[in-house]
């Protein structure tokens, strides 16, 4: 059995190490909550640009975007893996890298290519050791996401399809579902299928569907172009938004669970140092009274 001050000096670590988890669980428990916020503010002009979006893709024009217009074959792929910059969340990482390795596996097994763009350090890291081809990465979006930072790597995908460099875009994320449930999913991002442009439609409005025309000034390219390549992008930062929300919520229940699980090592060794303590004070009295006995 080890000594009483090693067993001392363990629960003073484990204690101090208690600390630490619990003002991280304090800490992440707030900015939860702030990112929960940006995540619901962030929505109303996302459907908004998704309803009309919706009502472009169907109006009777004579130019098409390229992000509505889907490719016979598919030989190259893009895909955005938005993970965290920091870690002790959990398995919130783990998960959605997984699901990214299995699908790249499908892909390559059917001779397609993929090229990565990394949103997050743990993506960018995990993605440098596998030995994935990255084509553009941004890190250090801090608590709260800007467009701004993410615009130059993701305009590297949108710009790449539009080039034929892609014949298909792919997003993976975490999509927030309560503060116990983070759920990894894998999104097809380009092109825009008719399915996802109606359900965004239906999902912000009551109206029956009807055939939507518009006046475009100064003509339909500039302005559909701009519409289209804004929809993908607010597409892009809620997907980021909502994986910090998660991010936060998991790095929360893990530092609760390591300070409750502190709290049960604690526990642990005090009992043994208990025992320890006592054993040495009967063996002390033993020895007493056996010399007491002997004189």
């Amino acid at each position: 059995m080890a000594g009483s001050r090693e067993i001392r000096n363990k629960i003073k670590s484990v204690k101090n190490t208690q600390k630490i988890t619990r003002a991280m669980e304090m800490v992440a428990a707030s900015k939860m909550r702030k990112a929960q916020e940006r995540m619901k503010k962030a929505r109303p002009y996302g459907e908004k640009i998704r309803n009309v979006a919706a009502h472009m893709s169907r109006a009777n024009t004579e130019y098409r975007h390229p992000f509505l217009i889907a490719r016979d074959t598919v030989k190259r792929i893009g895909v955005i893996i938005v993970t965290s910059d920091k870690g002790l969340c959990g398995g919130l990482n783990t998960n959605v890298l997984r699901k990214v390795v299995n699908q790249m596996k499908t892909w390559r097994a059917e001779g397609e290519q993929v090229e990565v763009c990394c949103i997050g350090n743990k993506g960018l890291g995990f993605m440098s050791r596998v030995g994935a081809n990255i084509t553009s990465q941004v890190v250090g979006l801090g608590d709260a996401p800007d467009i701004t930072k993410l615009i130059g790597a993701v305009k590297v995908v949108l710009d790449g399809y539009t080039q034929d460099q892609f014949d298909r875009v792919y997003i993976f994320y975490n999509r927030f579902i309560n503060t116990m449930k983070q759920e990894p999913v894998m999104e097809q991002l380009l092109p825009l299928t008719d399915e996802r442009m109606q359900s965004s439609e239906q999902e912000n409005s009551n109206k029956p569907k009807a055939t939507w025309d518009y006046i475009y000034e100064p003509e339909a390219k500039p302005v559909i172009d701009d519409i289209m390549v804004r929809y993908v992008e607010a597409l892009i930062y809620q997907a980021v938004a909502e994986n910090m929300a998660s991010e936060q919520s998991a790095r929360m229940v893990a530092m609760k669970a390591a300070s409750d699980n502190a709290g049960n090592v604690i526990n642990e060794l005090t009992l043994i140092y208990n025992k320890s303590r006592q054993a040495a004070i009967t063996k002390e009295l033993s020895e007493i009274v056996g010399g007491a006995a002997a004189v």
